[in-house]
Protein backbone atom coordinates (compact mmCIF):
# COMPACT_ATOMS: atom_id res chain seq x y z
CA UNK A 1 0.00 0.00 0.00
CA UNK A 2 1.83 3.26 -1.22
CA UNK A 3 2.07 6.27 1.65
CA UNK A 4 -1.07 8.45 0.25
CA UNK A 5 -3.46 5.56 0.61
CA UNK A 6 -1.92 5.31 4.45
CA UNK A 7 -2.95 8.52 5.11
CA UNK A 8 -6.33 8.66 3.50
CA UNK A 9 -7.41 5.48 5.57
CA UNK A 10 -5.78 5.75 8.74
CA UNK A 11 -8.09 3.83 10.90
CA UNK A 12 -6.91 0.52 8.97
CA UNK A 13 -3.98 -1.08 9.53
CA UNK A 14 -1.77 -2.61 7.04
CA UNK A 15 -2.96 -6.04 8.23
CA UNK A 16 -7.26 -5.35 8.17
CA UNK A 17 -6.46 -3.82 4.47
CA UNK A 18 -4.81 -7.35 3.06
CA UNK A 19 -7.37 -9.32 4.65
CA UNK A 20 -10.11 -6.96 3.01
CA UNK A 21 -8.38 -7.22 -0.17
CA UNK A 22 -7.75 -10.50 -0.46
CA UNK A 23 -11.47 -11.44 0.57
CA UNK A 24 -12.62 -8.76 -2.11
CA UNK A 25 -10.55 -10.71 -4.54
CA UNK A 26 -11.81 -14.23 -3.47
CA UNK A 27 -15.44 -13.41 -3.95
CA UNK A 28 -14.90 -11.85 -7.50
CA UNK A 29 -12.90 -14.94 -8.47
CA UNK A 30 -15.67 -17.43 -7.51
CA UNK A 31 -18.45 -15.21 -7.66
CA UNK A 32 -21.09 -14.97 -4.08
CA UNK A 33 -22.28 -18.38 -3.30
CA UNK A 34 -26.05 -17.29 -3.72
CA UNK A 35 -26.11 -17.10 -7.54
CA UNK A 36 -27.96 -20.40 -8.53
CA UNK A 37 -26.50 -22.91 -11.64
CA UNK A 38 -27.71 -21.60 -14.76
CA UNK A 39 -30.46 -24.52 -16.14
CA UNK A 40 -30.13 -25.20 -19.18
CA UNK A 41 -33.64 -25.23 -21.61
CA UNK A 42 -34.74 -28.48 -22.64
CA UNK A 43 -33.39 -29.62 -26.04
CA UNK A 44 -36.80 -29.76 -27.32
CA UNK A 45 -39.37 -26.95 -25.81
CA UNK A 46 -42.24 -28.53 -27.51
CA UNK A 47 -41.54 -32.18 -25.51
CA UNK A 48 -42.36 -30.59 -22.20
CA UNK A 49 -45.94 -32.05 -21.64
CA UNK A 50 -48.23 -32.73 -18.94
CA UNK A 51 -49.25 -36.56 -19.49
CA UNK A 52 -52.89 -36.09 -20.91
CA UNK A 53 -51.41 -33.91 -23.37
CA UNK A 54 -48.31 -36.15 -24.39
CA UNK A 55 -51.16 -39.19 -24.60
CA UNK A 56 -52.90 -37.04 -27.04
CA UNK A 57 -49.84 -36.23 -29.34
CA UNK A 58 -48.83 -39.89 -29.20
CA UNK A 59 -52.18 -40.71 -30.63
CA UNK A 60 -52.14 -37.85 -33.44
CA UNK A 61 -49.50 -38.81 -34.36
CA UNK A 62 -51.19 -42.66 -34.39
CA UNK A 63 -54.33 -41.58 -36.57
CA UNK A 64 -51.40 -39.41 -39.34
CA UNK A 65 -49.65 -42.61 -39.40
CA UNK A 66 -53.00 -44.89 -39.95
CA UNK A 67 -53.96 -42.31 -43.11
CA UNK A 68 -50.16 -42.00 -44.33
CA UNK A 69 -49.86 -38.30 -43.98
CA UNK A 70 -46.50 -38.60 -41.86
CA UNK A 71 -45.25 -35.30 -41.30
CA UNK A 72 -41.87 -34.29 -42.82
CA UNK A 73 -38.73 -33.81 -40.01
CA UNK A 74 -36.25 -32.44 -40.26
CA UNK A 75 -33.44 -34.79 -38.89
CA UNK A 76 -30.37 -32.49 -39.89
CA UNK A 77 -31.73 -29.27 -37.28
CA UNK A 78 -33.35 -32.40 -34.48
CA UNK A 79 -29.45 -33.59 -34.78
CA UNK A 80 -27.91 -30.37 -33.53
CA UNK A 81 -30.25 -29.57 -31.27
CA UNK A 82 -30.02 -33.39 -29.43
CA UNK A 83 -26.36 -33.26 -29.82
CA UNK A 84 -26.11 -32.11 -25.93
CA UNK A 85 -29.11 -33.74 -24.58
CA UNK A 86 -33.16 -35.16 -24.71
CA UNK A 87 -36.30 -34.92 -23.54
CA UNK A 88 -38.62 -37.32 -24.93
CA UNK A 89 -42.18 -36.72 -24.49
CA UNK A 90 -43.37 -40.60 -24.28
CA UNK A 91 -41.69 -43.74 -23.20
CA UNK A 92 -42.55 -47.19 -25.52
CA UNK A 93 -41.76 -50.84 -24.33
CA UNK A 94 -42.64 -52.42 -26.90
CA UNK A 95 -42.34 -55.64 -28.60
CA UNK A 96 -38.75 -56.68 -30.71
CA UNK A 97 -41.27 -57.73 -33.86
CA UNK A 98 -40.02 -56.17 -37.00
CA UNK A 99 -43.09 -55.16 -37.72
CA UNK A 100 -43.73 -52.88 -35.28
CA UNK A 101 -41.81 -49.36 -35.22
CA UNK A 102 -43.04 -47.28 -32.72
CA UNK A 103 -41.42 -43.63 -34.10
CA UNK A 104 -42.96 -44.65 -37.46
CA UNK A 105 -46.54 -45.71 -35.55
CA UNK A 106 -46.36 -42.73 -33.65
CA UNK A 107 -45.04 -40.37 -36.67
CA UNK A 108 -42.31 -39.05 -33.77
CA UNK A 109 -39.00 -37.27 -34.87
CA UNK A 110 -35.87 -37.99 -33.27
CA UNK A 111 -35.35 -37.06 -29.49
CA UNK A 112 -39.52 -37.71 -28.98
CA UNK A 113 -39.59 -41.28 -27.84
CA UNK A 114 -37.56 -43.34 -25.15
CA UNK A 115 -38.36 -46.68 -26.67
CA UNK A 116 -37.16 -50.30 -24.80
CA UNK A 117 -37.95 -52.85 -27.50
CA UNK A 118 -37.94 -56.79 -26.41
CA UNK A 119 -39.76 -60.16 -27.79
CA UNK A 120 -43.13 -60.16 -25.73
CA UNK A 121 -42.97 -56.55 -24.47
CA UNK A 122 -42.37 -57.64 -21.05
CA UNK A 123 -41.18 -55.23 -18.18
CA UNK A 124 -37.36 -57.18 -16.92
CA UNK A 125 -35.69 -55.26 -14.44
CA UNK A 126 -33.90 -53.76 -17.52
CA UNK A 127 -36.53 -52.37 -18.77
CA UNK A 128 -37.56 -50.74 -15.43
CA UNK A 129 -34.27 -49.79 -14.78
CA UNK A 130 -34.57 -47.98 -18.17
CA UNK A 131 -37.58 -46.66 -17.53
CA UNK A 132 -36.87 -45.39 -14.40
CA UNK A 133 -34.02 -43.04 -16.11
CA UNK A 134 -36.49 -41.73 -18.12
CA UNK A 135 -39.10 -40.72 -15.24
CA UNK A 136 -36.39 -39.54 -12.99
CA UNK A 137 -33.89 -37.95 -15.41
CA UNK A 138 -35.50 -36.90 -18.32
CA UNK A 139 -38.75 -35.97 -17.03
CA UNK A 140 -40.98 -37.90 -19.59
CA UNK A 141 -44.42 -37.59 -18.49
CA UNK A 142 -46.24 -40.20 -20.68
CA UNK A 143 -45.64 -44.90 -20.67
CA UNK A 144 -46.67 -46.81 -23.19
CA UNK A 145 -46.47 -51.05 -23.30
CA UNK A 146 -47.10 -51.65 -26.54
CA UNK A 147 -48.44 -55.35 -27.37
CA UNK A 148 -49.36 -56.41 -31.05
CA UNK A 149 -51.26 -58.83 -32.49
CA UNK A 150 -50.29 -62.21 -33.66
CA UNK A 151 -47.25 -61.55 -31.41
CA UNK A 152 -44.98 -64.59 -32.15
CA UNK A 153 -43.70 -64.69 -28.60
CA UNK A 154 -46.78 -64.82 -26.95
CA UNK A 155 -47.91 -67.77 -28.92
CA UNK A 156 -44.94 -69.60 -28.78
CA UNK A 157 -45.13 -69.05 -24.75
CA UNK A 158 -48.92 -70.28 -25.29
CA UNK A 159 -47.79 -73.70 -27.45
CA UNK A 160 -45.19 -74.23 -24.70
CA UNK A 161 -47.00 -74.59 -22.31
CA UNK A 162 -49.76 -76.41 -23.70
CA UNK A 163 -47.36 -78.96 -24.99
CA UNK A 164 -44.75 -78.99 -22.18
CA UNK A 165 -42.12 -78.56 -24.05
CA UNK A 166 -38.54 -76.28 -23.62
CA UNK A 167 -37.32 -74.07 -26.09
CA UNK A 168 -34.02 -73.82 -27.34
CA UNK A 169 -31.70 -71.45 -25.90
CA UNK A 170 -32.84 -68.54 -23.97
CA UNK A 171 -35.84 -68.70 -25.48
CA UNK A 172 -37.63 -70.32 -21.97
CA UNK A 173 -37.22 -66.83 -19.95
CA UNK A 174 -39.30 -65.59 -22.56
CA UNK A 175 -42.02 -68.01 -21.90
CA UNK A 176 -41.41 -67.53 -17.72
CA UNK A 177 -42.24 -63.52 -18.69
CA UNK A 178 -45.15 -64.40 -20.76
CA UNK A 179 -46.55 -67.32 -18.86
CA UNK A 180 -48.38 -65.67 -16.26
CA UNK A 181 -50.64 -63.97 -18.98
CA UNK A 182 -51.04 -67.32 -21.28
CA UNK A 183 -52.59 -68.52 -17.99
CA UNK A 184 -54.48 -66.13 -16.67
CA UNK A 185 -56.62 -66.32 -19.80
CA UNK A 186 -56.69 -69.80 -19.97
CA UNK A 187 -60.33 -71.12 -20.85
CA UNK A 188 -61.76 -67.61 -21.54
CA UNK A 189 -64.16 -67.57 -24.14
CA UNK A 190 -63.03 -65.45 -27.10
CA UNK A 191 -59.17 -65.76 -28.86
CA UNK A 192 -56.71 -67.40 -27.05
CA UNK A 193 -53.89 -65.71 -28.56
CA UNK A 194 -55.71 -62.08 -28.79
CA UNK A 195 -56.69 -62.59 -25.31
CA UNK A 196 -53.12 -63.67 -23.53
CA UNK A 197 -51.75 -60.47 -25.51
CA UNK A 198 -54.23 -58.42 -24.42
CA UNK A 199 -53.39 -59.44 -20.98
CA UNK A 200 -49.84 -59.61 -21.09
CA UNK A 201 -49.98 -55.72 -21.65
CA UNK A 202 -52.47 -55.21 -19.33
CA UNK A 203 -50.19 -57.43 -16.74
CA UNK A 204 -47.08 -54.92 -17.83
CA UNK A 205 -48.95 -51.88 -16.84
CA UNK A 206 -50.18 -53.09 -14.01
CA UNK A 207 -45.81 -53.76 -12.78
CA UNK A 208 -44.77 -50.91 -14.15
CA UNK A 209 -47.04 -48.59 -11.99
CA UNK A 210 -46.24 -50.36 -9.01
CA UNK A 211 -42.51 -50.38 -9.56
CA UNK A 212 -41.26 -48.77 -6.35
CA UNK A 213 -39.77 -46.49 -5.72
CA UNK A 214 -39.25 -44.04 -8.81
CA UNK A 215 -42.40 -45.13 -11.01
CA UNK A 216 -45.06 -45.61 -8.47
CA UNK A 217 -44.13 -42.19 -6.55
CA UNK A 218 -44.28 -40.50 -10.13
CA UNK A 219 -48.09 -41.84 -10.99
CA UNK A 220 -49.17 -41.15 -7.10
CA UNK A 221 -47.89 -37.85 -8.03
CA UNK A 222 -49.42 -37.29 -11.43
CA UNK A 223 -46.23 -36.81 -13.08
CA UNK A 224 -46.59 -39.77 -14.56
CA UNK A 225 -49.10 -41.73 -16.62
CA UNK A 226 -48.54 -45.51 -17.72
CA UNK A 227 -50.89 -47.03 -20.01
CA UNK A 228 -51.03 -50.21 -22.69
CA UNK A 229 -51.89 -50.50 -26.34
CA UNK A 230 -52.29 -53.04 -28.93
CA UNK A 231 -51.18 -52.19 -32.35
CA UNK A 232 -53.22 -53.91 -35.04
CA UNK A 233 -51.04 -54.94 -38.12
CA UNK A 234 -53.45 -54.46 -40.71
CA UNK A 235 -53.77 -50.90 -40.50
CA UNK A 236 -51.89 -49.53 -37.84
CA UNK A 237 -54.13 -48.31 -35.35
CA UNK A 238 -53.09 -48.75 -31.84
CA UNK A 239 -56.18 -49.80 -29.80
CA UNK A 240 -55.93 -47.99 -25.91
CA UNK A 241 -56.02 -50.85 -22.88
CA UNK A 242 -56.58 -50.22 -19.77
Amino acid sequence: MCQLCAAALPQMSRRRFMIAAGGAAASFAFGPPAFAKETKPPPKPQNVLSPDAALNRLMKGNARYIEGLARRHDFKHEREALAGGQNPFAGILSCADSRIAPEYAFDSGRGDLFVCRVAGNFASDETVASLEYAASVLNTPLFMVLGHGSCGAVDATIKSLKDNTTLPGHLPSLVSAIAPAVKATEGKPGDRLANAIRQNVIDNVAKLKSATPILSAAVDQGKLKIIGGIYRLGDGKVELVG
